[in-house]
């Protein structure tokens, strides 16, 4: 893990002073979409399959800077769609940096080299560049050729320019480990990108292609094998351990959808950044208004599959501070490869999908947005 020093001291003072106030259900990372609209395609995506009405909309400034005030959270993250097609996303990033919270702007890079004049290098602010794989892998992951040359070319000016660069990475089940480590040892040493945020792809209700998604089991066996190869050669993530032990099948956590709370153009979304199914129009209304328990693996069937980060690295960093010395061990040498797993959650008694985008894209388009469940929801 190569999380900066800085970032880990105050995130861990956050999440202590958040324990000393007896708060259960805290922010970690803000996930702030100020669009929708892309300059990609991707067959995996779940975030561009909208109409131009809503594909036009933006956040403001001002609407992105009441969301990380009226959140709280020590870190910023901003998806998309693709950030860097918003003409203000520099003053965006300024406000928030000014506020002293941690930045990772995510993008495809396709922009970022001619943008990145709009940016200064500061300890605040971090490229997170989405790469799949090496070139192949990545460019059919994105549905275009030549996206790799151009991400690999934008992460090689910024690092010259002093900006903090990591690498965000979405596996499939057509990922292979072999080829994989090949990337790790590439981007770590070679691109010499800070770390490297990995998880397997979360299969999104409208994404076009619906083939690839990883299973829970294939994702825990793909990672002990990936683990294996990685033995001593130095890889970087920018993850905490405990997150890498649980897709390596030695840790059993509950999703955390609480941790990682989403602001886009329609509100706060409920329940996370992976499903929509209604919207709060504060953050405390989100809060405390969702059903939070309806949501997670082993109780609703569009999370039975799910590992990702957004959910479960908020519940390992909640491990890592609640035991440390675990946390440690596992930083120090490395995920467990052999032996049993952890038993995963029985899916026995987990509710029925809702499919709701259709009528929940409607509403969106031609009227105020719906609450989506609530704490007093059957």
């Amino acid at each position: 893990m190569t999380v900066p020093v800085i970032q880990q001291v105050r995130v861990g003072a956050y999440i202590m002073g958040q324990r000393l106030k007896r708060n259960d259900r805290y922010p970690l990372v803000l996930m702030l979409e100020p669009l929708f609209r892309c300059n990609l395609a991707c067959e995996g995506c779940g975030k561009i399959d909208y109409p131009d009405a809503i594909l036009n909309r933006r956040l403001s400034v001002q609407d992105c800077l009441d969301a990380v005030d009226e959140c709280g959270a020590p870190i910023v993250s901003i998806p998309g769609g693709e950030p860097l097609l918003h003409k203000e996303i520099g003053e965006i990033v300024d406000g928030i940096v000014a506020r002293k919270k941690f930045v990772y702007l995510c993008t495809n890079a396709l922009l970022l080299e001619k943008k990145l004049d709009r940016f200064k290098p500061t300890p605040y602010l971090t490229f997170s560049v989405h790469l799949d794989g090496d070139k192949e892998h990545h460019d059919r992951a994105v549905s275009q050729d030549g996206v790799y040359d151009r991400a690999v070319a934008a992460i090689r000016e910024a690092r010259k320019r002093g900006f903090r660069v990591t690498i965000n990475t979405t596996l499939f089940d057509y990922a292979e480990p072999a080829r994989f480590a090949a990337f790790m040892d590439f981007a770590c040493h070679d691109l010499d990108v800070e770390g490297v945020t990995i998880a397997p792809g979360y299969a999104y209700e409208r994404a076009p292609d619906q083939q690839h998604f990883l299973n829970r089991e294939r994702t825990k066996t793909f990672f002990r094998d990936l683990f294996r190869l990685g033995k001593g050669r130095k890889w970087r993530f920018n993850q905490s351990s405990l997150y890498l032990d649980f897709l390596a099948g030695n840790q059993r956590y509950d999703c955390t959808p609480w941790g990682n709370p989403t602001r886009n153009v329609f509100g706060w979304q409920r329940p996370c950044y992976l499903i929509g199914e209604g919207y709060a129009q504060t953050f405390k209304e989100l809060m405390e208004d969702t059903d939070w328990d309806a949501y997670g693996t082993g109780k609703y069937e569009k999370c039975a599959d799910c590992m990702v980060h957004c959910g479960y690295e908020p519940s390992a960093v909640a491990d890592t501070v609640a035991h440390p010395l675990k946390a440690a061990g596992v930083a120090l040498w490395g995920p467990r490869t052999e032996g049993p797993m952890v038993p995963d959650t029985p899916l026995e008694g987990q509710r029925p999908a809702e499919f709701v985008f259709e009528d929940l894209t409607r509403d969106l388009v031609h009227g105020e947005p719906p609450a989506g469940r609530r704490s007093d929801a059957a």
